[in-house]
């Protein structure tokens, strides 16, 4: 893999575990709508895209309309147990300050509304090393799996997407990076990679690179250092 400039974090189950939640509450709001569905079956059906496309796959599946009252019941619990359950990522830190020591800059680009990532990365402690670098796919037309979201987080970084790394979690995140003209990394560390439907979705993509500790990511960006007192080979 070439030399990187910028490294471009997906949000959920990437910088942060969020997925289980989402997921459990996406769940039981559908429920509250009379529409009984797990969570392999939502993973399968919308992990990683934008509210603007799930609302579209309801509405083609099940028929629900989804409206204000529906959002704003999902949003008010999701927000309350984001801010008492969230954590994140084992390592991101440690990732984030190799990153800096390598010269290597970064961004979040994440099919969250920009409020509900705020939130995230505000809860686990993250939101000062972002800001304001994020970017949601409110900003633009399509979200992931098209390329829109990558493309503008690259242009307003003013980085080509050759000279771009992206770490995702799900399928869509994967396709738009590939879209995008991008290299992409699959992070598997999340609390939600082992149900079935995410690895089924990762699997149809493979061959792909793929780790599940983020202190990992600095070996695919970073030169290895050795000790100052081991010698070169």
């Amino acid at each position: 893999m070439d030399a990187k400039r910028l490294i471009i974090f997906d949000c959920d189950g990437v910088l942060v575990d969020s997925e289980p939640i989402a997921l459990s509450v996406l769940t039981e709001t559908l429920g509250m709508s009379g529409i009984t569905i797990d969570e392999e079956g939502a993973a399968k059906r919308y992990l990683g895209r934008s509210l603007a496309t799930v609302r579209n796959l309801v509405s083609e599946e099940y028929g629900l309309q989804i409206d204000d009252g529906f959002l704003n019941r999902m949003r008010d619990m999701l927000y309350t147990r984001f801010r008492n359950e969230l954590r994140p990522i084992p390592g991101i830190h440690t990732a984030l300050d190799g990153l800096e020591e390598a010269g290597i800059g970064w961004c979040v680009a994440s099919s969250s509304q920009s409020e509900r990532i705020a939130l995230c990365l505000s809860a686990t402690g993250m939101l000062d090393r972002f800001s304001p670098h994020i970017f949601s796919a409110s900003m633009v037309a399509h979200g992931k799996p098209a390329p829109d979201l990558f493309l503008y987080a690259a242009d307003r970084m003013g980085t080509a997407p050759s000279d771009c790394l992206v770490i995702e979690d799900s399928p869509a995140g994967i396709l738009a990076a590939r879209a995008a003209g991008m290299d992409v990394l699959a992070f598997t560390g999340g609390s939600h990679t082992g149900l079935s439907a995410y690895r089924d979705g990762l699997a149809a993509l493979m061959p792909l690179q793929a780790f599940d500790a983020m202190e990992k990511l600095l070996h695919f960006v970073a030169p290895v250092r050795r000790p100052k007192d081991q010698p070169d080979a």
